[in-house]
């Protein structure tokens, strides 16, 4: 329903979201790339929420904020101000010197508010509320030289493979961007600076294994044309984009699940989907069971290391 004001209130479970200048343009069209206003985003949101919700709920979150459309000035959101409404859930949880106070989104009423604040992206913890030190998630992000998607097609297949030998489920994600997420689910025992230096052992014995393709170089001038493995997220207060959400590009592209065997069509690239068919993607439930796997690294540790001789 609209109101004389120009706003648009939601409905949504027991709330209704008041949604402001709903006709605003946050995606301009131009070239292939279609319009997309605030309403939109937020239509999206709606229909993706069942989805997207067992991603977000608990974690903290950074909200990239694009209040003037994709082509304005860009806010990276840590703390909630005041002004937001008493049912959104809060956890402080400690940085250096202080607190944050982040935004953890429980239901599709705080992600209907959050998409009338133009928080375009939302960036979540790889731990949760009760366990911030821990995480659940392990992230690989392959991020290409420059938009070679089959260089990231060929990483993630090698990365894969590798997973596979040490035992650990994965689970596939385009980033809405230009490469992949490769997200292994964790038992959340272990804490971060076990979990990142795992994760390096992995990417560097990959790296080692393909140095003409692949490197861990942190600098950019280091790399060269090589596809960087990422691994840096996986560390405290570090995020990684949440599944399902979009991305401030042309045509609102979608961090959208996919299983393995998509990896092989043609058609994929990291920006394969948008806000006007991911919602398509996620009812076909690409990571079907896969994250309620969460593994402890011990046993993966020791066959890395026996790899690795």
């Amino acid at each position: 329903m609209s109101g004389g004001d120009g706003t648009r209130r939601v409905r949504a479970g027991r709330r209704t979201v008041e949604v402001h200048r709903p006709d605003k343009v946050l995606f301009p069209g131009g070239g292939d790339a279609k319009e997309y206003t605030k309403g939109d985003l937020v239509d999206y949101h709606r229909a993706v929420a069942p989805f997207m919700l067992p991603h977000l709920r608990g974690r903290p979150l950074m909200l990239e904020r694009r209040p003037d459309g994709i082509d304005g000035p860009t806010f990276m959101q840590k703390n909630t101000p005041d002004h937001y409404p008493e049912w959104i859930t809060r956890v402080e949880v400690a940085k250096e010197g202080g607190t944050v106070r982040h935004v953890v989104c429980d239901d599709t009423a705080t992600l209907l508010y959050l998409a009338d604040q133009a928080g375009i992206t939302l960036h979540r913890w790889l731990s949760r509320a009760g366990s911030v030190d821990h995480p659940d998630r392990l992230v690989f992000d392959l991020d290409p030289a420059g938009d070679d998607f089959d260089a990231v097609r060929e990483a993630a297949r090698l990365l894969g493979e590798l997973l596979d030998e040490l035992e650990l489920p994965s689970a596939l994600m385009t980033t809405g961007s230009r490469g992949l997420h490769v997200i292994v689910p964790l038992n959340g025992r272990h804490a971060f600076d076990e979990v990142r230096s795992f994760a390096r052992d992995v990417a560097d014995t990959l790296g080692d294994a393909h140095p003409d393709r692949l490197t861990t170089a942190a600098r950019k001038k280091d790399r060269g044309e090589r596809l960087y493995l990422d691994v840096q997220r996986n560390a405290y207060a570090q995020t990684a984009v949440a599944p399902f959400t979009v991305r401030p590009r042309p045509g609102a592209p979608v961090a959208t699940p996919i299983t393995w065997d998509q990896l092989d069509d043609p058609e994929l690239h990291a920006r394969r989907w948008t806000i006007a068919d991911a919602v398509e993607q996620a009812r076909a439930n690409p990571w079907s069971g896969l994250l309620n796997r969460g593994r402890a690294l011990g046993p993966a540790r020791r066959r890395l290391n026996a790899l690795r001789g």
